[in-house]
């Protein structure tokens, strides 16, 4: 009986919160410049505010000339005297929590201040929009009777300040989650941000396996993980035979493409629903499942610019607000949030399919992609040519990486992909092709240097052993949390060592 109650009463709130979404997707141009003006006097006295004069700002332009874009190396010293335990620097008050996150391209860690404005407005409220969403499209769902799944990170003590704390985004989410919340997921809270993920995985199976699962969130690919060994331990092909009222999948973080078919094996009624969020911020997600673009959300405290391609790699890129922006055209993501981030460059690239409302899709990271050759092959051209390849085939890919083969002696250049198969291609040399193949057809550059091999050989595929990928990323210290394997690398650093480890 109270579970229906709790039920009914989630249901109508949410479904409240619809009305608000529904005016942010109508308004989005003039809600984002009142979210500028907002940040910018907010943060007026903070000493980045000072160094800005932020208190003189009145329009976008003026912002807009007066703030450098800065990557993450060039915001570090700001972010350190934070870390560090000063006050006001970014943004009002200390920072008590920050994101460690090693990027997609690096080993370098990176320590995003999580305020807990931006935990409020941004992170949890874009978590209720995505639950509004979801329900205003599947009116009769039955997630609120049951748990979510969240596979956790970890956190620790900051080594830079005994009074803040940093750890996988994950980790800082469950952390910090309101107690009433605790209630509607799995697994415990002490196990969820357990650090040894090998012991982590063991002590889920054990509390969730009873439990009555109805819905997942998080990374495909550590997901994946705990689904096969819980279908493993109880001799069965299907998660639906354990977890009966299992409806939808939450997922972000990586690209869902090469995991659709895996999950939908495992449960074959499986809804899937993507989101767009990062230690940074929560950015966008579907509002129609049955559609891939994601809409931009635009009253979560991030303030968005873009900067084209061709312009990002000039000293004084120019940036351009949301309301400018191009249909089709692909743009470097430029952020400013109420976490204290101003013109970050955040590194992901974007390209809209609708301006009413906003709607994009990921196109890639401005540092992953493969350009040894003028090819520039980025990671959605990568997606395609998997995906197309693995349907040709049969094949199902668990997880990949590539990088190029450099000019030595006579021999060409190319790409080497290492691929780790769920389900094997019954014919290699056909994968290889059909990869090839649809590159072309999508790059027009990678086509370009492929006429008659001049610059580009076939692709070279390998074929790794089962537990490849897991076993480089334990090495790594990289199990678990926000981790990913990187897709594609424009040097051979990540494939040259799963290489001299398969070889050890």
């Amino acid at each position: 009986m109270i579970k229906s109650i709790i039920n009914t009463f989630v249901k109508k709130v949410l479904l409240q919160r619809v009305k608000d979404i529904e005016f942010y997707m109508r308004n989005g141009a003039e809600v984002q410049h009142n979210l500028l003006k907002s940040l910018i006097h907010k943060a007026a006295h903070t000493e980045y505010g000072r160094k800005y004069d932020f208190s003189s700002i009145n329009t976008y332009d003026q912002y807009r000339d007066r703030l450098p874009i800065l990557t993450y190396e060039e915001y570090y010293p700001f972010i350190e005297k934070t870390l560090r335990g000063e006050n006001n620097i970014l943004w009002n008050g200390a920072v008590k929590w920050f994101a460690k996150s090693s990027g997609t391209t690096n080993d370098k860690s990176k320590f995003i201040p999580i305020t807990k404005d931006n935990l409020e407005t941004c992170h949890y409220a874009a978590g209720r929009d995505m639950l509004a969403l979801y329900l205003y499209q599947y009116p009769d769902t039955r997630i609120f009777t049951g748990k979510c799944l969240t596979i956790g990170g970890s956190h620790e003590i900051s080594r830079f300040n005994q009074s803040a704390k940093y750890g996988d985004l994950s980790a800082v989410l469950i952390e910090n989650l309101p107690w009433i919340y605790q209630f509607q997921r799995a697994p415990s809270k002490a196990v969820a941000l357990m650090g040894n993920y090998e012991s982590k995985l063991i002590k889920m199976k054990e509390e969730t396996a009873n439990q009555n699962i109805t819905c997942m969130a998080g990374v495909p690919t550590w997901t994946i993980i705990l689904l096969q060994s819980l279908m493993k331990e109880k001799n069965t092909l299907f998660i639906s035979d354990i977890w009966k009222n299992l409806e939808v999948f939450f997922h972000g973080g990586v690209s869902f493409v090469p995991y659709r078919e895996q999950f939908r094996s495992f449960c074959p009624s499986l809804r899937f629903m993507e989101t767009y969020n990062a230690s940074e911020g929560f950015f966008g997600l579907q509002n129609d499942l049955n559609s891939f673009d994601l809409l931009l959300l635009l009253n979560r405290g991030i303030f968005y610019e873009f900067v084209a391609l061709d312009e990002l790699e000039r000293e004084h890129p120019k940036a351009i607000s949301i309301d400018e922006v191009e249909i089709g055209k692909t743009y470097a993501l430029i952020i400013s949030t109420n976490s204290g981030l101003w013109r970050y460059n955040i590194g992901d690239t974007v390209r809209f399919t609708s301006k009413n409302p906003f709607k994009i899709q990921i196109a890639g990271r401005t540092k992953l992609f493969i350009n040894a050759f003028g090819e520039e092959l980025m990671i959605e051209n990568a997606e395609q040519g998997i995906l197309h390849a693995s349907s040709v085939t049969g094949a199902i890919v668990r997880d990949y990486t590539a990088a190029p083969i450099y000019f030595h002696g006579t021999e060409h250049g190319g790409h080497e992909w290492l691929i780790e198969f769920e389900s094997p291609p019954h014919d290699l040399a056909l994968f290889v092709e059909n990869l090839d193949f649809k590159l072309r057809e999508v790059n027009s550059d990678y086509e370009a240097k492929r006429y008659k091999d001049i610059a580009l050989g076939k692709p070279i595929v390998r074929i790794l052993p089962d537990g490849t990928f897991y076993e480089w990323m334990k090495r790594r210290g990289k199990l678990g949390g926000q981790n990913k394997v990187p897709r594609l690398s424009n040097d051979r650093a990540y494939v040259d060592s799963i290489l001299e480890m398969i070889a050890g």
